[in-house]
This record gives structure tokens, sequence and C-alpha cells, in this order.
């Protein structure tokens, strides 16, 4: 098993997420991005991480994909919407909820890999989910828009 320093434990197993070691890949509720959630803790704090894995650990697509990439693109775009989390977290959570975040992240890699960071990209990817249902196009989308959905 990974060590991991005993708040990062602490706060994981409040999330039901188990830290397995770096040799395995994770399942449903596995991580092994210690190193990650522990400079998330230390650079934003113990309740910034804790957003964070409510993000990934409590929404429905996402319990299965909390890595190095997953988590630093959630906590880059906590710090980058604070109002949302303030007066909206329903509402960011239900984007969350509906997102393939682990198909993202996945494709993401898969193209990106060497050429970007690629928690950043991602960000841009979720990002753009987010302003699509949360920005200020998502009562009044764009006619011509080719990701608008039809019904």
């Amino acid at each position: 098993m990974t060590i991991a320093p005993p708040h990062i434990a602490k706060i994981c197993d409040e999330y039901g997420v188990s830290i397995i070691p770096a040799n395995r890949y994770p399942g449903v509720g596995e991580t092994r991005a210690v190193g990650a959630m522990t400079k998330i803790a230390a650079r934003h704090g113990e309740g910034h991480l804790r957003l964070v894995l409510t993000t990934l650990a409590e929404t429905s697509n996402n319990h299965a994909f909390i890595d190095r990439d997953t988590l630093w693109c959630v906590s880059h775009l906590i710090r980058a919407y604070p109002n949302l989390i303030e007066n909206q977290m329903s509402d960011w959570l239900a984007v969350f909820d509906e997102m393939p975040l682990g198909e993202m992240a996945f494709h993401n890699a898969r193209s990106l890999r060497g050429h970007v960071k690629l928690p950043h990209s991602l960000a841009g990817m979720v990002n753009e989910r987010i302003y699509r249902k949360l920005g200020e196009k998502a009562l009044e989308p764009d006619l011509f828009d080719d990701m608008r959905e039809t019904g």
C-alpha cells in the first residue's frame, strides 16, 4: 500500500476513496495520486481538497477516475469559479454528474500527452462544459453552435 500522510488518508477515508499502490491500476473509488492530493492540500488547504474530492468522489460519473490530472483539473476550476462554488454548489455538482470526465481525461491524455500539461488541457475541456451549463449562454445558446443539443 502507498503510504499517505495521515491527514490525506483521513480525508480520503471520509470520501470512501481507497489509496492503492502506485503499481496498481485504480478501480472505482481508488486512487494512487497521493502526491497530488498532498500538494493540493499544502497549497490551498484541506478544505479545498475536500471540495475537489466532493466534486470527484460524490458525482455519478467521476468516482471511478480520481487521478493526478483530474484532481489538479478540478482544483484549478474550483479556484477559477469561486462564485459557483459559493452560490451554486448543487449546480456545479450536477454538471459533473453529467460529465464523462474519465472518458474525457483518457482522450485528453491519449491526444496531448507530451505536448501540453494534461491537467490544464483537461480543465479547458471541462470549462467548456461548465460554461455551456452555467455560463451566460446557458439559457439562450448560440443558434449556430455545433455543440448545441438538439431535441
